[in-house]
């Protein structure tokens, strides 16, 4: 019979995600970043002595501090609500009626199984219904959702919803091609592999229109 660490293991290292949304607590936001990276600090800097680095050591002295604040100010930013970019939409004035694409958006984000990155590279399209949205704010949404302790698949239905609700459309799709450093660096050590995964709304679930989309990004992959 497994046990519950062999089971957490077992979820871990197969990269299962157990919840749609990101597990937050409820009192995730009940102290400031400046109290989180102290606390942080802290606690890297028991890692640290715990594995035997000398802290003294003038390279090592503020590695504590730097990893706080990266995690809190940077590759974990997305998961505070108050950075979450303002997708301004706009009327759809031009008329433009057919898909609109924008590929290779550069994804960096972190496993939650092992808190190594995840680097690839997201391709996201719509068709408007009425509402466009700027270009950049579409990189700003992949960027806010992948600075976060992630698994691939959640990331992608949170970049489609994201922009369903800002374009009051279900035509939206995202397909993310990425590598995940706990697969590559560590366990079955791959350093080839990738993994490839997609969410399809509305029209993009007819077929006709998903190849469409899977041929601008180039993608050869059957879905």
């Amino acid at each position: 019979m497994i046990n519950n660490e062999e089971f957490h293991d077992e979820i871990g290292n197969n990269h299962i995600s157990t919840n749609a949304k990101n597990p937050v607590r409820k009192d995730a936001f009940a102290i400031t970043d400046e109290e989180k990276i102290e606390k942080i600090k802290k606690d890297v800097e028991n890692i640290l002595l715990t594995l035997g680095m000398d802290l003294t050591d003038d390279s090592l002295k503020g590695t504590p501090n730097r990893v706080a604040k990266m995690f809190v100010k940077e590759i974990f930013g997305g998961l505070n609500p108050d950075k979450k970019p303002k997708a301004s939409t706009f009327e759809n004035n031009y008329k433009y009626g057919e898909m609109l694409v924008e590929k290779n958006i550069t994804v960096y984000s972190t496993c939650e199984h092992h808190l190594l990155p995840i680097i690839g590279r997201a391709h996201v399209a719509y068709i408007s219904s009425g509402r466009v949205i700027g270009l950049s704010k579409m990189n700003r949404i992949v960027e806010h959702y992948a600075k976060r302790p992630q698994v691939q698949e959640r990331l992608t239905m949170q970049i489609v919803q994201e922009l369903q609700q800002a374009l009051g459309t279900e035509d939206v799709a995202c397909v993310i091609d990425a590598k995940h450093l706990c697969v590559n660096s560590r366990g079955i050590k791959d350093i080839e592999s990738s993994t490839v995964t997609s969410e399809f709304g509305g029209k993009f679930k007819d077929p006709q229109i998903k190849r469409e989309f899977l041929d601008y990004i180039k993608l050869d992959t059957n879905f």
